[in-house]
C-alpha cells in the first residue's frame, strides 16, 4: 500500500520499502477506471465552399531602375605570369651591349696554356654581345 509519508527526510532509503511504494503507486492507477470504449460517429457532411476571394488590382507599372554603386576598391596584385621566349628576349633586348666597351685580346700568345686562356676569354666577351 502507498503511503505518502515515506521515505522520511533524513532517512537511508530501504528497498523493500521503495519496492512497497512503488507497487502501491501502481496499483492506485491501476484501480483508476477506463473511460467507456465506444465506436466512433459517422464522418459529418462536408461544409459548403465559400466564395473566392477578390484578385486584387492590375499590377503596378514597372519602378524606374536605381542608380550604379560605387566601384569597389582594386583588389590585390596576382602572382606573375609565366615569361614567354619572346617576352624574355625584348626584355633583354639591349643589354648585350654592355660588354661593347670591352675589346677582345688579338695578339696571340707563343705559350700554348696561356693562348688557350686568350682563346676563351675572347668567347666570353663575344659571347656577352650575343
Amino acid at each position: 500500500m502507498f503511503d505518502p509519508n515515506l521515505p522520511q527526510a533524513g532517512t537511508e532509503i530501504d528497498a523493500v520499502q521503495m519496492r512497497a511504494q512503488l507497487n502501491g503507486l501502481k496499483d492506485l492507477i491501476d484501480a483508476v477506471p477506463a473511460g467507456p470504449q465506444g465506436s466512433q460517429g459517422p464522418q459529418g457532411e462536408p461544409g459548403p465552399q465559400g466564395p473566392a476571394g477578390d484578385p486584387g488590382g492590375p499590377p503596378g507599372p514597372q519602378g524606374i531602375p536605381g542608380a550604379n554603386g560605387v566601384d569597389g576598391a582594386t583588389g590585390p596584385q596576382g602572382p606573375p605570369g609565366e615569361v614567354t621566349n619572346a617576352v624574355l628576349a625584348a626584355a633583354i633586348s639591349g643589354t648585350s651591349s654592355n660588354t661593347n666597351a670591352v675589346t677582345t685580346l688579338d695578339t696571340p700568345f707563343a705559350d700554348p696554356d696561356v693562348e688557350t686562356i686568350r682563346q676563351k676569354l675572347n668567347a666570353v666577351i663575344l659571347n656577352g654581345r650575343r
